[in-house]
């Protein structure tokens, strides 16, 4: 649960903004009585699904970058502390990074990357 949290809760505030929206929009005097019920019904549920659609693509992808970088393989994270030197950082086993929870650490690098930042990494093969 505290993994859902951590990876939804931008999300999941994003979502209470919209349903408050909603409750406003819906008890307006010139709107019917039954929209109040039904957008918030409707609007919650599109929202629930969205943010348990990205929970799970998010999850499974964790799954495959750590099982990637387990059996040795490189994977690249996103790195938003230095946009102006690199935008994204290269992690194996070879550059000395290791797997700690959810997170990729490294005694040569300042900062961890979360897994859930991370993708596999498919190096371009020239032509």
């Amino acid at each position: 649960m505290e993994l859902f949290f951590q990876l939804e809760i931008a999300y999941i505030v994003i979502g209470i903004f919209i349903l408050i929206v909603t409750a406003i929009v819906t008890t307006r005097e010139f709107v019917p009585r039954v929209a109040f019920k039904r957008g918030m019904i409707g609007i919650g549920s599109i929202i629930t699904v969205m943010i348990l659609a990205h929970y799970y693509i998010t999850t499974k992808r964790m799954a495959e970058v750590k099982s990637i970088f387990s059996s040795g393989g490189t994977v690249i994270c996103e790195n938003k502390m230095h946009r102006t030197i690199s935008r994204s950082v290269l992690i194996s086993k070879e550059l000395e990074w290791r797997l700690e929870g959810d997170r990729f650490v490294s005694d040569n690098h300042e900062r961890g990357f979360h897994t859930s930042r991370c993708v596999d990494y498919e190096p371009v093969k020239p032509k």
